[in-house]
Formats: structure tokens, sequence, C-alpha cells
């Protein structure tokens, strides 16, 4: 299992980079649950990243944009894909209608590496995730929109996401989770084997709006290698 940071500057990608990230991901938590950054700080932020640590892989959220406007979504993909990261997130409510649907077929015929951020404050449709899961993202996440009322455990069943990474796994596509997780997550985590987990409450001085710190960051990769050390030890007789 590895880890997704999420970060808002230069600073705090550099310390999420330096603390054991795997992925470092652009957003501005005061913006909402997928906030997004200007186009000109994704740049500098990627262009730093790209000068001190060459193999992190690069995310950044588009916004919050309704799924109704998909000329909208469609434009700021391509401007934050132009910031040269790696990869690009949009957020589709798992609830999402025909609407949602639509707008993840026209993801899928993207240029750019596009990763759906299915939110899931309401569980995820089984249509939603067949459509997601039939086109070619490199990966999906779980998420949610409300970041004060818990974790995505707290507003979806854990046999429920099970589901989500079995299907997942067999249509060969990365698995993400993320909501508002904690250390408390981490056996639940350790039990679903997501492809990554994302953080950013967990690993702040406060608030998911407050400030990366990066003893934080190292402390929960450190448990998340115990875990998956101890996952892979095998039990004495």
């Amino acid at each position: 299992m590895r880890m997704l940071v999420s970060v808002r500057d230069g600073a705090e990608a550099l310390r999420a980079a330096e603390a054991g990230a795997d992925f470092i991901d652009l957003k501005e938590p005061r913006a909402g649950a997928l906030g997004g950054l200007a186009p000109s700080q994704i740049r500098n932020i990627v262009a730093l990243l790209r000068r001190h640590h060459r193999r992190a892989t690069i995310s950044a959220t588009i916004g919050d944009l309704p799924v109704d406007d998909a000329h909208a979504i469609l434009r700021q993909v391509d401007a934050v894909g132009r910031c040269g990261v790696d990869l690009v997130k949009v957020g589709v409510p798992g609830q999402g209608d025909a609407r949602a649907c639509d707008l993840l077929r026209r993801l899928g015929a993207s240029k750019w590496q596009i990763v759906p951020v299915l939110l899931a404050d309401a569980g995820v449709a089984a249509n939603l995730l067949a459509t997601a899961l039939a086109q070619p993202f490199p990966a999906l996440m779980l998420d949610t929109q409300g970041k004060t009322a818990g974790s995505l455990f707290d507003f979806m069943a854990v046999k429920d996401v099970a589901e989500v990474v079995r299907q997942a796994r067999i249509a060969g596509k990365l698995l993400g989770l993320a909501g508002a997780l904690r250390e408390a997550d981490l056996p639940k985590l350790r039990a679903l084997q997501p492809d990554f987990a994302g953080f950013r409450s967990a690993v702040c001085d406060g608030a998911r709006t407050g400030v990366l710190v990066g003893e934080k960051v190292r402390a929960l990769r450190g448990a998340l290698l115990r875990d998956r050390d101890e996952a892979t030890v095998p039990a004495t007789a």
C-alpha cells in the first residue's frame, strides 16, 4: 500500500516527499474537498519537485466543479494537465446520474492521465462504478466530500468499500482510498489492501486546512510500512 499526501504549496510538497510520500497530490483544502490550485502554482510546485524528488508521482485536482458543467471540467483538466503533473484528479459524485456517467466517458477520451475521484458520502452506484472501470483510467479513488463528520468508513461500510476494491482489481485498475483517513483507520486499510491511501487531515497540525507536518507524514508512513511487513511475516506454529 502506497501513500498519497495532499499538499498546498512547495514547502509542504518538499516536506511530504522528504518524509516518504509516494504520491504528492496538489490541492487547496481551504477551497473544498478537491479544491484546486491555480495553474501557475501547480507549475511552480511541479518544477520544484522535479528538481529535488524526481521519482515522486505528482497529481493535482481541478477543483470542485459541478458535474453537469462538462465543458468547464474538460477545460480545467486541460489546464492542469499542461502543468506537467503525472495525474489529473476529477471529482465525480458517487451517486451521480446519467450526466456523471457521460462525464466519465468524456474524461476517458482525454489525452491526459485522469483519476476519477468517486465521492462516496452516499455510497457508489453500481452503474457509475461500472462506467468508470470501463474507461482507460490508470486508477480510481474513493473519497468524501464532507471532511468533518468522520472518515470514509463512517460514510461507507467496509464491505461496500471491499467490493469496490475487488471490482477494481478485476478490471486491472489501481484503487486508492481517501476521505479524512487517520491512523485509527489503518487496520481497515490493511484488511482492504488498496493500492494506495490518501491523507491530509492526519498529517496536519490540527484541521486539514492547517499546516502539513513532516514528522506526522513520516510517522504515518512508518505505520503503513509496519502494517505491510506484519502482513507478510508468516505466522509461527
